[in-house]
């Protein structure tokens, strides 16, 4: 195995799941997943540290802020908690607790399955309210946390105090939000804690007080200037001076107490009225946990012990099968209705056609249900001994959509349709443009634009900004109406000032994530300059492997892609990437793409690439054209003469520095 390659194939993994989970909100793999991954990236970095890189993901809390807000820094970082899925880990770390200190309690919370904030009070009032974000930087997200009644706006007392919780949506508010979104046609929200953040983030303060969100408070930063020497002491004070705080804790005085709290705690979570995940174990006493410390990434003194995913029986009375935007069938289990995690499950994925025959899934079976992560139902297990007259699974061999044969590679487990005009394809990819992710086009939800497509008004994603044309057909549908269509039209016009990143990303190009997009638009500042970008070029970027830099060819070469470019110019959608007018206009790194080589004497690499990309810069690997700056230490050496052979600004560290003044 090539040990490197497959360390940067971990870090590629991890970082996109880091910034779906923590900045979109929308995680793509479960728990068990990420942890599998990320220990399995720790052991090589152990084993092999010469190959360790600056950005590792094992030395980041997590997360990337938005823009959306106002960035507010952290006075005292929120670090993550490490995790743990069985008893045996938390032995583990029981051992290496009492290695260091004796005579601790532990305190177990609820880990309530929401968005942590940090609350800022002045004199008792309420200053400010930010986001987690990457445990430095956040987002001041403080007129919407205003609007959360359980969020006292002036103390008890008049005490000057940063306070952290949890911000969570309860399953009344999460059906009740979910039941009006489906009345208007609106893409529905996957879970509590996916709408919770998504409504932390709206930009209309009015739309997230009529969520009813609710939070609990858990933590006070700097306990000891408010004489509380314990845990339990900040939650009792907590309460005293107008928090919500989970009154689901207790204090126990061996790891054995603690596990048989946490199968009580197991049991309890499937009557409460909202998500929780797992159990919090915290050392009590603060003189302890000051002793015990840090990590470069956890507290010592505190882990986080996860369920495991809820698993319910019931029966699959039959098999159907979905077409994605990119042409993948995937077979789909049709199920007895059955209540999972909080939510009525009737579906649930199969993946492909080798998971199927792996578990041997046969319609009429009772199989085992779970929540993927909490988040997507999947099928894990089938009862045979439930098994009566059945028949063995066969992979259909047309598409369901449009009838044409389908194919798989004999590398992939996926099978495609690979038919350009295929109606199931056409209507996922208008979707996915118009998802909140891409171009979001509030309006435009899963139930309108089949609606739309089914009308014959709706065929491509250009046709979107050709639905004004059509005013009068749409108001006489059924669940549009005249306010409604305004709305859209609206929305639609709206769309056309997004970001470069976000139209990129929504043209559904294969392997091109969000991620992706952000860092090809960063390289390629227009459609024009992107769609004109060879193979060799883009795989100069670091990030940008043979896959991407494949499909991104092949879709710029494409007729389709042409048209679609010349349209967008025509009807006036934003094409390039730019400084927006709030931002600094004189930062010398802003957008800029910059290379590190050599040895600097008062930065490490990682400092120099955090400090840049605070800055707004992308720092990257390899020099190549797109370059546009290459910062040289002591003993540089490719780099620099490469730099040099293609003129591009080098500069020194002293130099360095005093751009990073400027910035």
């Amino acid at each position: 195995m090539d040990i490197r390659k497959r360390m940067l194939e971990l870090e590629q993994i991890i970082n996109e799941a880091n910034y779906n989970y923590y900045t979109l909100d929308a995680p793509t793999i479960s728990d068990f997943e990420y942890d599998k991954y990320l220990k399995e990236l720790i052991k090589l970095e152990e084993e092999y540290p010469e190959y360790k890189s600056d950005n590792s993901p094992t030395v980041k809390i997590g997360g990337v802020v938005l823009d959306k807000f106002l960035k507010y820094t952290h006075t005292e970082a929120m670090m993550s908690l490490a995790n743990s899925f069985n008893f045996e880990e938390l032995k583990e770390f029981d051992e290496r607790v009492s290695k260091e200190v004796s005579g601790y309690d532990y305190v177990l919370e609820l880990k309530i399955d929401g968005l942590a904030i940090s609350l800022v009070y002045e004199e008792g009032l309420l200053v400010k309210a930010a986001t987690r974000g990457d445990g430095t930087i956040g987002e001041d997200v403080t007129s919407n946390i205003k609007t959360i009644k359980t969020v006292p706006l002036k103390l008890k007392e008049n005490i000057s105090i940063i306070v952290r919780g949890e911000v969570f949506m309860p399953y009344s508010s999460f059906n009740k939000l979910n039941e009006q979104r489906e009345k208007e046609g609106l893409e529905l929200f996957r879970n509590p804690r996916n709408a919770a953040a998504g409504t932390v983030r709206q930009l209309d303060s009015s739309v997230v007080a009529s969520r009813n969100l609710d939070m609990f408070s858990y933590a006070i930063v700097n306990p000891s200037n408010y004489n509380l020497k314990t845990q339990v002491e900040v939650l009792e004070y907590l309460k005293t001076l107008g928090f919500k705080v989970n009154n689901n804790y207790v204090l126990v005085n061996d790891i054995d107490s603690a596990i048989d709290e946490i199968n009580k705690y197991d049991i309890l979570r499937k009557e409460l009225s909202y998500d929780t995940d797992g159990v919090v174990i915290k050392v009590n006493e603060f003189n302890l946990q000051e002793e015990l410390g840090f990590t470069v990434k956890h507290p010592k003194w505190a882990i986080a012990y996860k369920f495991a995913p809820e698993e319910v029986s019931t029966k699959l009375y039959d098999i159907t099968y979905q077409v994605g935007r990119t042409g993948v069938i995937t077979p789909v289990a049709e199920l007895e209705p059955v209540l999972i995690s909080g939510s009525v499950v009737s579906r649930a994925t199969l993946h492909n056609e080798d998971f199927i025959k792996n578990l041997d899934v046969r319609i009429g079976d009772y199989v085992v249900v779970r929540k993927a992560g909490e988040i997507i139902p999947e099928v894990v297990k089938v009862l045979l001994e439930e098994r009566k007259n059945t028949e063995p699974f066969e992979m259909i061999h047309k598409c369901p959509s449009c009838l044409e044969t389908i194919y798989r590679d004999a590398d992939e487990a996926d099978w495609y349709c690979i038919n350009p005009l295929c109606p199931a394809q056409a209507v996922n990819k208008i979707i996915h443009f118009a998802s909140r992710d891409a171009m979001n086009i509030g309006m435009l939800g899963e139930k309108v634009v089949k609606q739309l497509y089914d009308e014959g008004i709706l065929k491509d994603i250009i046709d979107i900004y050709n639905l004004k044309n059509h005013y009068d057909e749409m108001i006489d549908l059924e669940r549009m109406g005249e306010k409604r269509v305004q709305n859209l039209l609206r929305a639609i016009e709206e769309s056309k000032t997004r970001s470069l990143d976000r139209l990129l990303f929504g043209l559904g190009i294969r392997h091109v994530g969000a991620k992706i997009s952000k860092i090809l638009v960063t390289n390629y500042p227009s459609l024009d300059l992107l769609k004109e970008a060879k193979k060799e070029d883009l795989l100069n970027i670091f990030e940008i492997g043979d896959s991407i830099a494949s499909s991104v060819v092949n879709f710029f070469s494409s007729d389709y892609a042409e048209k679609l470019i010349l349209k967008f110019n025509e009807i006036g959608i934003n094409t390039t990437y730019e400084v927006k007018n709030e931002e600094i206009t004189d930062n010398p790194f802003k957008d800029k793409v910059v290379v590190l080589t050599g040895k600097l004497e008062k930065f490490t690499r990682g400092e120099a690439k955090a400090l840049i990309e605070s800055l707004g810069g992308n720092v990257t690997s390899s020099v190549s054209k797109n370059t546009d700056l290459v910062v040289a230490g002591t003993d540089a050496g490719s780099k620099l003469k490469e730099a040099e052979r293609l003129n591009i600004k080098v500069v020194d560290e002293e130099t360095f520095i005093g751009m990073v003044n400027n910035g």
